[in-house]
């Protein structure tokens, strides 16, 4: 059980932000992870206009044999969506962090322009605890 990578998109659906975190997490260079971003972003609005629910807004979860996707979306129109283990549990609550740092170290951050690739250095070392500490679970 484990996490795998994180993405987050702009509300354009572009890739802002990137992170593996376990060694068998697919190797992906740059332009595959802007394509995966773009093509979730994609899939996600296609899913939105097809749910026989009425009044669904967002894909929450897709499962696979390989992995789990989870995401979540803010009310800004960013996209978190987590790529994990087939056996992981609670991945929303993982998210849900993730963007409480976000919210805590990339919005409060003077230097950083919405929409933009994240690079902060607070943020990325409270991602990479969050990871570790779900993996060592």
């Amino acid at each position: 059980m484990g996490l795998l990578s994180l993405y987050v998109n702009n509300k354009a659906g572009g890739l802002i932000y990137h992170r593996d975190f376990a060694s068998h997490a697919a190797k992906l260079d740059v332009n595959d992870q802007l394509r995966l971003a773009s093509t979730f972003n994609g899939l996600a609005m296609i899913m939105k206009q097809l749910s026989p629910v009425s009044g669904s807004s967002q894909m929450t979860e897709l499962e696979a044999d390989a992995f789990v996707l989870t995401s979540f979306d803010t009310l800004t129109g960013l996209k978190f969506f987590l790529t994990a283990d087939p056996d992981s549990k609670r991945l929303d609550d993982v998210l849900r962090e993730v963007y409480v740092y976000y919210s805590d170290f990339v919005l409060k951050n003077p230097f950083y322009e919405l929409d933009m690739p994240i690079q902060c250095e607070r943020f990325e070392e409270k991602v990479i605890k969050l990871a570790a500490d779900y993996n060592r679970r």
